[in-house]
């Protein structure tokens, strides 16, 4: 009989089946005890901390990369600013700075009239604004100026939302500084390193310079129109006064006008400029530095403009003429040039508006062309036209052109006759005569016969003023004409003594001035002074005594010749309520006609006529230039009538 094989118990005491199951008792019990970790739990855990530790290393990483990346942007706006502002100009001595010179003209009373050039005025200390300058400024363009910092985050944000509502740039939201900034430095050109440099010559300003000394360099530097940057100029070349005398109103137009210079001139529009002007009062008073009532009862009464605002451009005429001889007087020097003139701007308006009226009457006759220079008796030039219209034409037809003077020579030839020992009552005959073919007619085609020198004068008798030229020798007419200053070729032939040569304007009423100065030379001038900013008064006109190049006694005489031609002769359309002298003259085929008479006190002179020489519709020296003539000297003359040169009071007193 086989043996079954005897099992030998596990060495654990457990047999393979009950240790199979003591294991998994095993481990159950092992799951159910606190702080024995179990296998089936195992995995989770670990994948948790894993995301832990990947999230703490992004975080740490994007830290770390951002500290990094956040220097290297600092170091690139450093260099970017740096940059910048190794670009910007050196503003230490902005207060100070040195300005291109120009060239501005003053009337005779000292109110400028004109300017050539970007008309710089003299810097006025913070100290010297009138408050209501700087109250305007700072109400109308920078209400909190004295409580930012140089840039004014407020008015950016408005603006910025005004500009998104509108759907374009309506409005702006840069300070006073901005602006300095920008204007005095900077280029108009829209780009971000502009604007980069505009931000930091702001700061750079506020800290260098206190408020109120931004505000004086801005108020020396802006631009206020007609070619006068700085408010020194400005109030000078419109209200003829210095910036400490400005009126409220004044200041207020002044400020108005930096919005646009050229569409709220006044001297231009105007109504517009009254408009801004309470537009800016207004604006004083929301901030608190005027009331409602103060601003309107201030706007109510616009202040007056002085200069050549009431003047047509015309008076450039004079001015361009003026400013060529200043240059003969004067090198070239540094710094604004100053000239002070001899106009007279109540004379130049009142020619002006004597002559448009006049032109009105003559385009129907065929006139296109007019001039006219008024002077002293000492040949200080009041006033010019040179021309119909200065933008049309700047040819000055008064000093330039070169015209017939027709019978206004023939003054000449009797004052030789008169120096030769003739007389007023001296007989002359008026009667028919040929000169190597040549046979001068009277303007009626009428002889007159024996006719005394005042008569032959007084009627214009052509005929008897040859015969008068040839008795004595046209030589002597020559010579009076030389003395008195006209320097144009004359010819030496018979129709001399008619006028047939060629003349300025200006020298024929300069030579009609020797009359009313007793016979002394007459130097037709317009220069006063000359003045730099650099070197003071660099030409000052010479007080000279002019020669006497005319008798005396002769000038008498033929004043009182002349006088007729005005009482009773071919003058009569100029005659005023005041001893007045004068002479008519008319070219051949009424191509010019003048008129130049003086009184006492003023000489003025008209010439009418067309550029190109063809003929008017039968003006004469007799119609339009003495009716122009006259209703210039009406209004110009002022004082009690005084006698001419050399003739008694007693008859100044009977007219």
């Amino acid at each position: 009989m086989a043996r079954t094989p005897t099992r030998k118990p596990a060495a654990d005491g457990r047999n393979a089946r009950s240790g199979k199951a003591k294991s998994g008792a095993a481990r159950d019990s092992a799951a159910a005890k606190p702080g024995v970790k179990s296998r089936s739990r195992a995995t989770p855990r670990r994948r948790k901390s894993a995301v832990v530790r990947k999230r703490t290393g992004f975080l740490g990483a994007l830290l770390k990369y951002g500290f990094v990346a956040a220097i290297w942007i600092g170091v690139a706006v450093g260099g970017l600013l740096a940059y910048h502002a190794y670009q910007l100009p050196d503003i230490t001595d902005l207060d100070r700075y040195e300005r291109a010179g120009a060239t501005r003209l003053l009337d005779r009373d000292g109110a400028m009239f004109v300017s050539y050039g970007a008309l710089h005025g003299k810097p006025v200390a913070a100290n010297r604004l009138p408050e209501s300058l700087v109250q305007a400024l700072v109400a109308t363009e920078d209400r909190r100026f004295f409580s930012h910092f140089g840039i004014d985050p407020i008015s950016i944000a408005r603006a910025a939302l005004v500009n998104l509502q509108a759907g374009r740039t309506v409005q702006g939201g840069s300070t006073l500084t901005q602006q300095l900034a920008k204007n005095v430095f900077l280029s108009a050109e829209r780009s971000y390193s502009r604007k980069i440099q505009e931000l930091l010559l702001s700061f750079w300003l506020e800290h260098r310079f206190s408020k109120q000394e931004i505000l004086a360099i801005y108020l020396n530097r802006v631009y206020f129109g007609a070619g006068a940057y700085g408010v020194d100029a400005a109030a000078r070349k419109y209200y003829g006064r210095p910036v400490e005398d400005l009126t409220a109103y004044q200041s207020a137009m002044l400020i108005g006008l930096l919005k646009a210079p050229s569409r709220y001139n006044p001297a231009v529009h105007r109504e517009l400029s009254e408009g801004r002007t309470k537009q800016v009062l207004l604006n004083m008073a929301d901030a608190g530095y005027l009331t409602e009532a103060e601003a309107l009862r201030i706007a109510s009464k616009p202040a007056a403009i002085r200069g050549a605002a009431g003047v047509s451009r015309n008076h450039r005429y004079f001015a361009d003429w003026a400013r060529e001889r200043a240059s003969g007087y004067a090198g070239p020097g540094g710094g604004d040039r100053t000239i002070r003139t001899t106009l007279d701007l109540r004379l130049q308006r009142l020619a002006e508006q004597a002559v448009a009226e006049g032109m009105k009457r003559g385009v129907k006759k065929g006139v296109r062309q007019v001039a006219m220079v008024v002077m002293s008796p000492d040949g200080a030039v009041r006033a010019m036209i040179g021309g119909r219209d200065y933008g049309a034409s700047q040819f000055n037809r008064a000093t330039q052109a070169l015209r017939q003077p027709g019978s206004a020579f023939k003054p000449f030839v009797f004052l030789a006759a008169l120096e030769a020992g003739y007389q007023p009552e001296t007989p002359v005959t008026d009667a028919a005569l040929a000169i190597d073919g040549w046979q001068p007619r009277n303007f009626d085609g009428r002889f007159r016969g024996e006719v005394t020198l005042e008569d032959a004068l007084a009627d214009s008798l052509n005929a008897a003023t040859v015969s008068l030229s040839e008795a004595i020798g046209r030589r002597r007419a020559l010579s009076v004409a030389r003395r008195l200053g006209l320097t144009a070729t004359l010819p030496d032939q018979p129709s001399l003594a008619l006028g047939s040569g060629e003349v300025t304007l200006l020298e024929m009423t300069a030579a009609y001035a020797a009359f009313a100065n007793h016979g002394r030379f007459v130097t037709p001038y317009a220069i006063e002074a000359i003045g730099t900013t650099a070197g003071g008064t660099i030409y000052a006109r010479p007080e000279t005594n002019a020669p006497e190049v005319v008798d005396a006694r002769a000038v008498s005489d033929l004043n009182r010749m002349l006088q007729s031609v005005v009482e009773r002769g071919t003058g009569k359309r100029a005659w005023i309520d005041r001893p007045a002298a004068g002479k008519t003259g008319t070219s051949q085929g009424f191509r010019d006609a003048w008129f130049i008479g003086y009184t006492a006190d003023l000489v003025a002179g008209i010439w009418v006529g067309r550029d190109d020489a063809s003929p008017m519709d039968g003006v004469t020296g007799g119609s339009l230039p003495a009716e122009i003539w006259a209703a210039f000297m009406s209004e110009a003359a002022k004082g009690p009538p005084r006698p001419l040169a050399g003739l008694d009071q007693g008859r100044a007193n009977r007219l």
